[in-house]
């Protein structure tokens, strides 16, 4: 049987309502237009509801195909999932420095997108962005060497637009990492 923490899901909440707080505000004086090409507002509180409620409905679809898979796995109060493998040696990772990666990232269905063996090792500097924000999360976990398995939701992964290749809108992605590399920047 899987662990999930609880104690995590109501910080979870907050950080996530939060976070579409942030997101959506540019939209509260945005405006769609109806069927007639007429302006219609939309108060920011429909935004919020319907965010909220996907936001739910993603989590509720990694906790399940975490009991599914009986995996042992934590959440973090951002919504990232995550089952530390080997913890690695040294020190944690932390930001400013270069950590060069073995990965395979697969959709929740097990489609393949990407990984290290076709494409080399991913190299970056941790806390610069460029990399998911729900990796950078998670790589601070780790140390040399170490290894995880992290499930994120599109609002830590790819968002609502995926990656024009072969992450979907709205994916929730599953990331297999092992640290090959930590060096100073």
């Amino acid at each position: 049987m899987s662990k999930i923490n609880m104690r995590a899901v109501p910080a979870l909440s907050k950080v996530i309502l939060s976070f579409f707080l942030v997101s959506f505000c540019s939209c509260s004086g945005s405006q769609n237009r109806d069927e007639r090409g007429n302006s219609v507002n939309i108060p920011l509180e429909t935004y919020i509801k319907v965010n909220r409620k996907l936001v739910e409905k993603e989590q509720e679809k990694i906790k399940q195909y975490v009991e599914d898979n009986q995996l042992d796995m934590h959440a973090t109060g951002t919504g990232l999932w995550y089952r530390i493998d080997e913890p690695g040696t040294g020190d944690f990772i932390q930001k400013g420095q270069i950590v060069t990666l073995d990965y395979k990232i697969k959709l929740l269905d097990g489609t393949l997108c990407y990984d290290s063996e076709e494409l080399g090792p991913k190299e970056f500097l941790v806390g610069r962005g460029g990399v998911e924000s729900g990796l950078e999360e998670g790589i601070l976990m780790l140390k040399n060497g170490g290894r995880a398995l992290f499930i994120m939701p599109p609002h830590l992964a790819h968002g609502l637009i995926g990656d024009d290749e072969k992450i979907p809108s709205r994916a929730i992605i599953i990331y297999e990492v092992e640290v090959v590399d930590v060096k100073f920047h």
